[in-house]
């Protein structure tokens, strides 16, 4: 497989800093987006580390193992960030989301903690291949809530798992098939809180990608951007 790939993150309308931080290693098949918690010199510490260590991973060929590779270095960061923030910052909170997206072939495969999402668009057919680590999400996933109660819930921005966020972290994984054509959307909340899915169809379908990176940046922006924004976007092309 070939990718097409382009990645933004911007700081936001409100934020002064910006804690997300993003991989981008199409010719690895490894993309990373990651949403940092705890302010400056915390969050931005938290997400940086995620993507220095994975940017200078030595990818393995086969799936499987690349997939253990990832998640055994999330989960050693997870350990290393809660012993940097109790040496030195008295156990205040340190920590990121993160969503990956690894691929060999036809295969793809995602890895996460947290609320940053993975999307892909097949044709016509847009879908969310992750699902939040939030209160909200099983309320969601019983019907007991519509998307749009969800997105004005106080508890919105609360979530329930992190790198860095328990001593014990627990990383989802989930197999998906790669097609020619698909194109792939990985993003932080501040992304998704601001555009809603069916814009962000809209842009993914009728752009190249990054045209798509530029208009859903900018619409995001247009309308207030109260977090960091980050998203990237990569095609498959065989």
């Amino acid at each position: 497989m070939n990718w097409t790939t382009a990645a933004e993150s911007h700081t936001g309308m409100r934020r002064k800093i910006n804690e997300d931080a993003i991989l981008s290693r199409p010719d690895d098949g490894l993309w990373v987006v990651a949403d940092g918690m705890g302010g400056h010199e915390a969050g931005d510490v938290a997400s940086q580390m995620v993507t220095n260590a994975l940017g200078t991973l030595r990818c393995e060929p086969g799936l499987a193992t690349f997939v253990d590779q990832i998640e055994d270095l999330l989960l050693d960061i997870n350990l290393r960030l809660r012993q940097h923030s109790e040496e030195n910052f008295g156990g205040r909170t340190m920590g990121c989301t993160v969503v990956s997206m690894l691929s060999r072939g036809n295969a793809g495969v995602a890895l996460w903690a947290g609320d940053s999402r993975l999307y892909r668009l097949r044709g016509d057919e847009f879908v969310q291949i992750t699902r939040d680590h939030s209160p909200l999400e099983e309320l969601l996933e019983q019907g007991a809530m519509t998307a749009e109660e969800a997105a004005r819930h106080p508890d919105a921005n609360v979530i329930t798992r992190a790198i860095g966020g328990q001593a014990e972290l627990f990383i989802d994984i989930v197999l998906f098939d790669v097609h020619d054509g698909d194109i792939f959307l990985l993003c932080s909340d501040g992304l998704y809180r601001e555009v809603e899915p069916q814009e962000m169809h809209e842009h993914l379908a009728k752009s190249e990608v990054d045209a798509a990176v530029t208009g859903l940046l900018e619409l995001s922006l247009a309308r207030g951007a109260r977090d960091n924004v980050s998203l990237i976007v990569a095609r498959c092309n065989d």
